[in-house]
Parts: structure tokens; sequence; C-alpha cells
């Protein structure tokens, strides 16, 4: 049986999340007394109720009469997060976004709930490493203290972004993060996996992304929405890079079939639809 709680720190199976880097660290960034400077990666993604269809021959979402919203993940859990540990310790929120001007739209929401500032990298997102690369390089010059993002975006669901940011970076990464604390120079993460809840201590500077538990939703207040047409939004040009991969089509799941109905006492019935019409048995 699984342990209810593994904790790991120094050697052993955390040994590469704690491995130093060069990049963010130096005498200065580390000082006990420095504020905290935290950058979150947002998204904007197609409102769940969004009736999907494609164009170009399949090869293109519709974004025809699409609502577009702030991606779950990275709102609910990963600002919402980042927005506490400000509170509690002082510092700075940063929203990054790599999008067209009409992602302003779930930028300025992110500004509403608590982010401090935002920078739009004015390009479309071409593909995870694209967009990995674009945040990587703002990130370069932040010497931010934590990255944090959504596990996944609920339109594609790759969850591959976020290590991404952190091998380009050459920073430690934690995925599918549920809880995360800040003493010092320490940050402590929790993580649920099967039986139990595994928990991890790094150094900062780290990336991690971000699960249910991690905070709870806020709805932005008048007195957020207001504050935020004021904030500060950069819009910054892309760097030169080559999407390595890209979408040769879409296809929508088939049709669900019609449901059948069995009486509660007609188990025979059930049995043999379930093995010869549903393969379940």
């Amino acid at each position: 049986m699984m342990p209810q709680m593994a904790v790991f720190s120094g050697k052993g199976c955390l040994n590469a999340a704690l491995r130093p880097n060069s990049f963010f660290h130096s005498s200065n960034r580390l000082s006990a007394n420095r504020r905290m400077n935290i950058l979150v990666c947002i998204s904007k993604v197609p409102d769940t109720t969004t009736k999907i269809s494609f164009t170009d021959n399949n090869s293109k979402f519709n974004e025809a009469g699409v609502q577009f919203i702030l991606n779950p993940f990275d709102e609910w859990y990963a600002l919402v997060r980042a927005v506490e540990i400000r509170e509690t310790l002082g510092g700075e929120v940063t929203v990054i976004n790599v999008g067209r001007t009409d992602n302003e739209q779930i930028i300025r929401k992110a500004l509403a709930i608590g982010a401090d500032k935002a920078i739009r990298v004015d390009a479309d997102p071409a593909d995870a490493f694209y967009v990995a690369r674009q945040i990587a390089e703002q990130a370069r010059a932040g010497a931010y203290d934590m990255i944090l993002l959504g596990k996944e975006t609920i339109d594609y669901n790759g969850s591959i972004l976020g290590g991404m940011v952190a091998e380009l970076l050459d920073l430690p990464y934690i995925s599918l993060a549920s809880h995360l604390e800040v003493e010092g120079q320490t940050a402590t993460l929790t993580r649920d996996i099967e039986g139990g809840k595994e928990v991890l201590q790094v150094a900062m500077p780290f990336v991690a992304s971000a699960q249910k538990g991690m905070a709870e939703a806020r709805i932005p207040n008048m007195r957020g929405i207001m504050m935020s047409k004021s904030k500060p939004l950069s819009v910054v040009p892309p760097v030169d890079v080559t999407p390595p991969t890209r979408i040769e089509s879409y296809q929508l799941p088939p049709d669900k079939g019609q449901v059948k109905l069995i009486a509660p006492d007609n188990m025979e019935e059930l049995v043999r639809l379930l093995h010869e019409e549903a393969k379940a048995i």
C-alpha cells in the first residue's frame, strides 16, 4: 500500500528538480528581503458550450460566432494562487499571453482578478513550442521567482507547454501541482498521485503547472474591473521561431448512439446488449 504522503527532498528522485541553474540565480536575486516576482501564462480558449466546426478542409478551427474565455486552469488555479502569494508576501504578478489584439479581453480579466501588469506577444500561437519560445524570451528579461500556468488548456489538452518553458530556461519543472507554499527561497508543492500525495521541495526559481486544489476561483469585483483598465499591458513583437509542427486536419468524434432503456428486472437483455453491442463484457 502506498503511503498517504511521500516527501522527497535533497537527493533521490528530485535531483533533477533541484539542479542549479545559472540563468536566473544571482546573489541579488536571492536576498532574503526581496519581493516575489511571479509570471503567469494565460491562454484564450473556446467556451465549453461552443459548437465545434472546422474550415479549410478541416484544417482550421472555425472561430465564427465562438465565445472565448480565459483558460480555466490558468485562471482558477495558477493566476489566483499567484495573486494569493503576492497578497501574503508582497511583490508583483505579471500575466503573459501569445495572441492578437482580440486576446486583450481575457488579459484584462486576468488583470481584474488581481494581476499587476500584462505582456501580450503579438503573434498567432502557431504551436506549443512556438508559444513556449515566446514566453521564455520574455521570462529571460523578467527575473521571475516562479512561472505558473494551468496544467493544460481545455481546447487542445496538450499539457506540454510548462515542460517546454522550463527546458528552454533550464529551470526545474513541477507538473500537476495541487498545492503551493513558499518559505524563504524554497517552494513546497503537492501533487496528487495514485493512492496518496507527493510533496516536493524546490529552490526558486522554477516552473509549475497547476490543477484543481491549488486555489479557489475568484470572480472579479467592480473595483478590480475598473482598475484593470489602467493597469499596464505591454505589446511586444515575437521572436523569429519556425514552428516544428503543424496541424494537418481536425476530426470530430463520432455521434453518440441512441440510448436504450432496459427494464430493471430484465437482466438477461442488459447482459446481452453489453456483450453483443457495447462489447463491454
